[in-house]
């Protein structure tokens, strides 16, 4: 019998093939790694790092609503951004953000790199502080923190059909206003929330090539 994360990320790999994300799996984890330096990511660095084309990377970034890019075209966001958002992480010492919670606790293997996580809880404003290393999670201030996750039957743009609604709240009673505004949706310990994370991120470590770390 499935246990009910898988059967969670299940459901949410389904959709996700049926939005943008189903378009870029060769190229999200390469992504990942290149804005987890800090920096703009210029088309030419993605060139350089998938073996891809100049025009096929072209084309899969003018088919994401949701990329992130700055006045000269270089991507800025993608999942992890530049751009501040209430999810701020820290990636060897640099300040970087991510666009929900969720993602928070995927990127840390997708990177191969230990993150410090600091976001509001999203009803109480209580910092939730977080070390997550690439296969566990290390520390969950305060220790009763919960993820909450939607499954929208439309995924056309990830980070409004889904990241919107993906935050910390500091105790499933902090989200109870939350999940009566979205009966549909639920909420997750942390541990629950990492394990469907690394579950979601298999798509991505599975179908990639031609990053540094065999993706």
């Amino acid at each position: 019998m499935k246990s009910d994360i898988q059967q969670l990320a299940n459901q949410l790999n389904k959709q996700f093939d049926q939005g943008e994300a189903s378009s870029m799996k060769w190229l999200f984890q390469p992504l990942l790694e290149l804005l987890a330096k800090g920096e703009p990511v210029s088309v030419e660095d993605i060139v350089e790092t998938t073996g891809k084309s100049v025009e096929e990377v072209e084309n899969i970034l003018s088919e994401l609503p949701s990329v992130e890019r700055d006045e000269q075209g270089r991507v800025v966001g993608y999942g992890l951004t530049l751009i501040p958002t209430p999810h701020r992480i820290e990636v060897d010492g640099k300040p970087l953000y991510a666009w929900c919670a969720l993602d928070t606790l995927m990127f840390p293997e997708l990177i191969g790199r230990t993150v410090h996580i600091e976001s509001p809880c999203h009803r109480t404003g209580e910092i939730v502080k977080l070390t997550v290393e690439p296969d566990r999670v290390v520390s969950v201030e305060p220790s009763t923190a919960v993820v909450s996750i939607v499954t929208p039957e439309q995924m056309a743009s990830v980070r409004t059909s889904f990241c919107n609604e993906v935050h910390f709240f500091s105790s499933e009673t902090a989200a109870k206003d939350w999940l009566d505004k979205h009966p549909e949706g639920k909420v997750v310990p942390v541990e629950d929330a990492f394990k469907l994370g690394r579950l979601l991120g298999v798509r991505y470590k599975e179908s990639g090539n031609g990053s540094c770390c065999g993706l």
